[in-house]
């Protein structure tokens, strides 16, 4: 069966050593320093993964911050270059890469100037955004320009988890042990609510409602969403909020999800109920979660074939227009 995974990192090392040295840290989330050679490989190793566990296509993408942690009159070119070495290392493998594109969120105009290349000159998908830059999620007016590119262009916004902002951190996260914290205010918890808060800033904003054809992908099974959409419906009522739509039908217009470093079936089974089997993508995390995991995982979905085929492929094929 074919199987493409959405959700698959890559840290190239010439980029990640330009922010080294211009002394900015990665702030992507934790494990990234332990994982640095698979996340360097866009060759024999990844593939090698992908060919044990059966995996046809990894959608490549760039973690954390990046760009947006350089200068906004430098990140621009870092973004550029970077997305021309994710086209070069896609080229290479068609068969086995696509790639989203990396653009400078520090640099709101020059972001969607920068979609727009690497989709029509370097072919790339999409884009992939970590969190909030500086405090400001994608409801921001100031991301207007790269919400209504995105449209323009027909490809999704893909959000991915980052770090909370730092007074978020201290209020909520620290007083524990650094190993805890960090992977309290991560992966363990943080990140998951912050991406869901970012989603539904965008429904209560009214920022969907003003891009009706925008297409947006989350991960990690829907970052808790799911078991959360009727309880918003029933609280943030329109009557409350003024809005065309509910918070779950907006939702459900605009989101995809993805399996991403979630392998067991409760989750599976509230995101199922919910955003239904042709709005969930197979997705792996890796190299943060294990291929061989995520194959087993999806191998025993309790989901009729024609639906495993559609989370394995054929709605990823669909969204992304892949060949």
């Amino acid at each position: 069966m074919r199987i493409v995974a959405l959700e698959e990192h890559v840290s190239l090392a010439p980029f990640s050593a330009e922010l080294e040295s211009n002394a900015v840290a990665a702030r992507g989330g934790g494990g990234a320093a332990a994982l640095k050679a698979e996340l360097e490989d866009v060759g024999e190793l990844r593939l090698a993964s992908m060919d044990k566990a059966g995996i046809t296509l990894q959608v490549l993408s760039v973690p954390g911050f990046g760009a947006a942690l350089l200068a906004p009159d430098a990140a621009p070119s870092f973004a550029r270059r970077y997305n021309d070495a994710l086209a070069a290392a896609v080229r290479a493998r068609p068969e086995r890469f696509a790639s989203f594109a990396h653009v400078p969120m520090n640099a709101p105009a020059a972001a969607a100037d920068e979609l727009e290349r690497a989709v029509r000159e370097c072919g790339l998908l999409g884009v992939m955004v970590s969190g909030q830059t500086n405090g400001k999620f994608l409801d921001d007016p100031m991301y207007a320009p790269l919400l209504a590119r995105a449209e323009a262009l027909d490809v999704p916004i893909y959000i991915h988890p980052a770090p909370p902002p730092p007074s978020v951190r201290a209020a909520y996260y620290d007083g524990l042990t650094p190993r805890v914290s960090t992977a309290f205010a991560t992966a363990g918890w943080g990140w998951h609510a912050e991406t869901a808060v970012h989603v539904l800033r965008m429904v209560l904003t009214g920022t969907l409602d003003r891009h009706p054809r925008l297409k947006l992908i989350i991960g990690h099974m829907g970052e808790g969403l799911p078991t959360m959409l009727a309880r918003c419906d029933d609280i943030l009522k329109q009557s409350m909020t003024g809005l065309p739509r509910t918070v779950s039908q907006t939702i459900l217009d605009h989101v995809t999800i993805t399996t991403s470093g979630f392998f067991t079936v409760p989750p599976f089974l509230a995101a199922l109920l919910t955003f239904g089997a042709d709005r969930i993508l197979f997705s792996v995390d890796y190299p943060f979660a294990d291929n061989d995991d995520a194959r087993t995982f999806l191998d025993t979905l309790p989901v009729t074939p024609d639906d495993k085929v559609k989370i394995a492929h054929g709605n990823a094929d669909r969204l992304l227009k892949l060949a």
